[in-house]
Formats: structure tokens, C-alpha cells, sequence
């Protein structure tokens, strides 16, 4: 047990406002800056990794490469969120931040282009399973009524990261070469873990779960959070975490759970494989190499925006409705990038779409934590995040082979597809949340003609 399990609590306990998730905020914040950076480095050194001929990377190859980076995440985040339970959240962030360090230090070393995707793919088990337990923690220190807001803030630091893996890719890459940029995502492991190790409070749920009723209630007290109850609190084992997965099928969530996952692949198709191809498209549109390489700049300083804008609309209007409108305008974004415009004009369109583009994917992730219990968020949310990399695989991998055959253009509609897809499953989701309640509500009469209709 740590100093931040045990401290004291304090005499008179804290209001649990906005102020109160701060510190978790704060850590989760740089831990997701980093991810943010290692994820966006690969899209901003590839134009000049594809002109290093002592690689041998080729444009097919790039995108199967970034698809391994992805399914690696995959694997990442359905792994963390169902052992958590077992060794708590914070080891689990640590070593996720160490794992993605670890990978970006195996690609800067690379001799070949597999050991350069085995790094990739080691990076990705990182990455895929820090990003829901930052998530499952940020919400659940959250105020209810500032969840979507303190998400929104959250992810900035996404964007933060993939803007300094841009700047990298624009001074360092050109005059020291591609690896430098690499060896910059090892930072991570010596300034982040030492910092959650010893600051990070441990989740009240997961303590309550392990049988430390006393380390729950402090840390609940100390932050103004309601202390947990043994309903509130995933469940222990092996059991525990199958009975996990199966709530999320329970009659309130059983069809919002699959319209939660299209939703997340699609979104995710359109961050991964935009923040992968973005430079190279453009470049293949015409635009010169700094330019394109500065879209992925331009983009991000958009997601910024976006996620400021979208996580303070959705405390009002409510996530679902605001990541449906956000899809939507991304596929319109998507299509108007296809005609090649003038350069100035292309970054008002290149910023406005990163506006929409990631939020859209966040807003989901809002929703998750709105219609999933307690004991279900770091599973429910794992579950999301980690059936959708399926389409974080499918989107570097689709326009790689787009791209190898001449028809970049077509990258772009498929952004648009799946813009308009995820709009559809997302809005659809409290009318599937209704459904749920209903069918377990009603009488077998009633039952029946449900699912009749």
C-alpha cells in the first residue's frame, strides 16, 4: 500500500467539484500528451522514413506497419481494462507508459523494417492500454455533471502530443535524421512513470474490489468522491472480470453496446488512419513536403479546439447528440479535402475538420461512461476503445493499399464513409438504450411485440 492509498483524511471532507479530479486530471493529462505524441510520430517522420532507401520501407509496407502498431493496441486495451482488478490502475498506467517508451526505443535502433514493426507493434500494447484507464480514472473523479467537459480536457493533450510529434518531425527529422525523432519517445518513461508511480491515487472501486475498504474510503474522502459501495466496484478474479463483459450485455446496454463499438471503429479508422497518412496524402495532392508534414500540425491545433468546444456543448446537449453532428461535418470535411484547393484555404479546411474529427471519437467515449454502472466503466470503456481498433487497423492499412496503387484520392472518401457511418450508430444509441429498458421492463406480451417491431 502507497502514501496516496493511506493518507489521512482530512478533517472536514472536500466538495467533489471540478478542482477535486485536478490531480488526477493533471497526470493523466501528461501521460496522454506522450501517447498522443508517439502515436502521431510515425505519420510526421514518414515522408522522410519512405526516402531512406537503407530501410527499405515502401508505401504498402508503411500502412501494413501502422496496422500492427494498432492491433498491438487492440490486444493493449481489451487486456488492461480486465486486470485492472488484479493489480490496480496505476501499475497498469505505468507499465503502459513504459511499453510505448520501450517500443519507441526499439524503433530508433531499427536496422530493418521488422524490427522497426516489432517496435511499432510493442509501442502499441502501450498505448492501447493507457488510454482507457485514463479515461475510466479521469471520469471517475469527475463531478457527473462535468464528465463530458473533463474528458474534452483530457484528450487536449492528445493533440498537444501529436503537434510536438509534428514539430519533431519538422526540425529534428530534417536535419538529424528520422531516428532522433524515436529517441524523443523515450522521455516518457523518465519523466511520466517516476510521477505516476508516486502521485497517482489508486481508483476507490478497484481498492474496495481488492479488499481494502480502508485505503477506498480515504482515498474517496481525500478527493470528495462518494465512497464506493461493493455494487459500485468491479468485481475480483478471474470470475469478476468475465461477469464484467457479460453487464455489458445486460437488457439496458445489450443493443447500445455493439452501436458503441461501430461508432468507436469508425472514429477511430478516421484518427488513426488521418494522423498515419494525413502528410503523405497531401503530399501526393500536389502540396510540397513541408507542407503537408505542417497539415498534421494544423489538424491537431484543430482537435484542441474541438475537444474545448465539444466537451462543454456536450454538458449541456449531451454527448451522443454532439459526436453524430461531429461525424457528420468530418465526413463533409473529408470530401472537401479531396479537391485540391488553394494552400491557404486547404489549412482553414485542414483545422476546421480536426475540429469535428477527434471529438466526434471522444464524444463516444462520453457516451460509454453515461450509459455503463460503475463497476463496468474501465471494462465497458476498454471494450469500446479496444473493439474499435479494429477500424485504427483497418484505416492505416486501407489507405496504404489505397496509396500503393495510385488512389489516394479514395483515402479521403473513405474518411467520409466512415464519418457518416459513425453518425448513424452513435445516434442511435439511447434509442437502443430504450429499447433495452423497455424489453426488461415490459410484460411478455409487451416483450414479444417489442421485438416484433
Amino acid at each position: 500500500m502507497t502514501l496516496s492509498d493511506t493518507t489521512d483524511a482530512l478533517p472536514a471532507r472536500p466538495r467533489h467539484t471540478f478542482r477535486s479530479v485536478f490531480p488526477v486530471l493533471a497526470l493523466c493529462w501528461l501521460a496522454v500528451f506522450f501517447d498522443g505524441m508517439d502515436v502521431n510520430i510515425y505519420g510526421a517522420v514518414m515522408p522522410h522514413m519512405l526516402e531512406d532507401s537503407g530501410l527499405g520501407l515502401t508505401t504498402s509496407l508503411a500502412g501494413t506497419i501502422g496496422s500492427w502498431t494498432t492491433f498491438g493496441m487492440l490486444i493493449g486495451a481489451l487486456t488492461a481494462g480486465n486486470i485492472t482488478d488484479w493489480l490496480g490502475r496505476r501499475p497498469i498506467l505505468a507499465c503502459s507508459v513504459a511499453l510505448f517508451s520501450l517500443g519507441s526505443a526499439l524503433c530508433a535502433v531499427a536496422g530493418s523494417t521488422a524490427v522497426f514493426g516489432a517496435g511499432r507493434f510493442i509501442a502499441g500494447l502501450g498505448l492501447g492500454g493507457l488510454m482507457p484507464l485514463c479515461l475510466a480514472m479521469v471520469m471517475e473523479f469527475a463531478p457527473p455533471r462535468r464528465a463530458a467537459l473533463t474528458t474534452g480536457l483530457l484528450m487536449t493533450s492528445y493533440h498537444a502530443g501529436g503537434m510536438a510529434a509534428t514539430v519533431l518531425g519538422l526540425t529534428v527529422a530534417p536535419s538529424f535524421g528520422w531516428r532522433w525523432v524515436f529517441w524523443a519517445g523515450v522521455l516518457p518513461a523518465v519523466i511520466t512513470v517516476p510521477l505516476l508511480l508516486k502521485l497517482m491515487p489508486e481508483s476507490p472501486g478497484v481498492l474496495l474490489s481488492r479488499g481494502n475498504r480502508e485505503g477506498a474510503d480515504r482515498v474517496a474522502d481525500r478527493y470528495g468522491l462518494p465512497r464506493p459501495t461493493p455494487v459500485a466496484s468491479p468485481a475480483a478474479g478471474a470470475r469478476g472480470r468475465l461477469d464484467a463483459v457479460r453487464a455489458l450485455f445486460r437488457p439496458e446496454s445489450r443493443w447500445a453496446t455493439p452501436l458503441l463499438w461501430v461508432a468507436s471503429f469508425c472514429g477511430l479508422l478516421l484518427v488513426y488512419g488521418v494522423s498515419t497518412w494525413l502528410p503523405t496524402m497531401m503530399k501526393a495532392s500536389g502540396y510540397g513536403m513541408t507542407s503537408s508534414v505542417s497539415f498534421l500540425l494544423v489538424i491537431n491545433a484543430g482537435g484542441i479546439v474541438g475537444m474545448l468546444i465539444a466537451g462543454r456543448t456536450a454538458d449541456r446537449f449531451g454527448p451522443v447528440r454532439v459526436s453524430a453532428i461531429w461525424f457528420t461535418l468530418t465526413a463533409a470535411g473529408a470530401l472537401l479535402l479531396k479537391t485540391h484547393m488553394p494552400l491557404g484555404l486547404t489549412y482553414a479546411v485542414v483545422a476546421i475538420t480536426g475540429v469535428w474529427l477527434f471529438s466526434a471519437q471522444v464524444m463516444v467515449y462520453a457516451t460509454s461512461n453515461a450509459l455503463y454502472r460503475d463497476s463496468e466503466r474501465a471494462t465497458g470503456l476498454g471494450w469500446v476503445t479496444g473493439v474499435g481498433r479494429a477500424g485504427a487497423v483497418v484505416g492505416p492499412s486501407l489507405v496504404g493499399t489505397l496509396a500503393s496503387n495510385g488512389s489516394q484520392s479514395w483515402g479521403f472518401i473513405a474518411f467520409a464513409l466512415a464519418g457518416v457511418t459513425g453518425a448513424v450508430a452513435i445516434a442511435l444509441v439511447p434509442l437502443a438504450g430504450r429499447l433495452g429498458s423497455g424489453l426488461r421492463a415490459g410484460s411478455p406480451a409487451k416483450t414479444a411485440a417489442a421485438t416484433d417491431a
